[in-house]
């Protein structure tokens, strides 16, 4: 059985975030997406949508024989079972699980865009995402995580707060 590599950025901001974000990693777990290693926990300012509390983000890198869709499903089950509603949009959830990369592949369908399409204008995902693989490079854009980070306008407060989740 082939195991892709895939990142994953977790967020909550409602409820105990940090249980938010490990009940997440153990959810991913059963619907057979396994973490291998996490970034720090940020504590993030609400981007779009302000009027809402902060978050706690994480990025985890993964591995898992599922496709990409199927991995797409595997985070929505895992956002339902954690009591996710999807009723603001950017509005206030309990955990929000978004695939940044798949391998190295590009994937564009009609549920489905890899790279995720606002990653690189997210300071909330780029800096948990350069401190685990910096040295990654985004099949789209070809350039390199740091290089994303360094070129981003994002002026929302992003400030490492916890070490690792595991």
């Amino acid at each position: 059985m082939l195991m892709a590599v895939t990142y994953l950025a977790l967020g909550s901001n409602l409820g105990d975030r940090e249980s938010y974000l490990r009940a997440a990693v153990a959810g991913l777990s059963r619907h057979a997406v396994q973490a291998t290693r996490c970034s720090s926990i940020y504590s993030t300012e609400p981007r779009d949508n302000v009027d809402q509390p902060w978050f706690l983000n994480t990025v985890i890198e993964a591995t898992t024989a599922l496709d990409p869709t199927q991995l797409l499903d595997a985070c929505l089950a895992v956002e339902r079972e954690n009591h996710r509603v999807r009723s603001d949009d950017k509005g206030p959830r309990t955990i929000d699980i978004d695939i940044i990369f798949y391998e190295s592949s590009a994937v564009q369908t009609p549920r489905l865009t890899i790279p995720h399409p606002r990653y690189a204008h997210r300071r909330f995902v780029l800096e948990p995402l350069a401190e685990l693989s910096g040295d990654l490079v985004d099949p789209v854009r070809h350039k390199s995580v740091k290089e994303l980070l360094e070129l981003n306008e994002d002026t929302g407060e992003v400030h490492k707060m916890a070490s690792p989740l595991f």
